[in-house]
């Protein structure tokens, strides 16, 4: 993964780093802002702006069987499991999607170089706001 790391790293020099603020409508201490700050860690981590690894900000917002999911996901695609990417998103944005059965859907969307954007939904455990899946949107949204 060290080559992963060196190659996002290098793909984000120059380039500014913008760190959006949680919008307004996600108060601390709900899903959205869940999402949201983890992404804004692990970015930082990635970017090795923090003093935590990429793992160590997975292992704390996210659950064990998701971790090895990804793990698995990173492998098979050659790409960061996070960013769905081998590049490191300029900047993101998130939105509420709906919640059921004890979890609560937030859509992520990533905004890279040039005005593409990607989608990454993730669904977050509502009693302990544990982040426990992320994947590309479903066929057809």
């Amino acid at each position: 993964m060290s080559k992963l790391r060196t190659a996002l790293a290098a793909a984000v020099l120059g380039a500014a780093v913008v760190v959006p603020a949680v919008p307004a409508h996600a108060a601390a201490g709900t899903p959205e802002a869940r999402v949201n700050t983890f992404f804004r860690e692990y970015r930082r981590a990635v970017l090795d702006t923090k003093d935590q690894s990429p793992a160590e900000v997975r292992a704390h917002y996210l659950t064990a069987e998701l971790n090895r999911r990804l793990d698995a996901w990173a492998q098979a695609n050659d790409a960061d499991p996070v960013f769905r990417a081998q590049n490191v998103p300029l900047d993101w944005s998130t939105r509420y999607e709906g919640s059921g059965a004890g979890h609560a859907t937030i859509v992520l969307t990533e905004k890279w170089g040039g005005g593409t954007s990607q989608d990454v939904w993730y669904s977050v455990r509502l009693d302990t706001l544990v982040i426990s899946d992320l994947e590309d949107p479903p066929a057809g949204s």
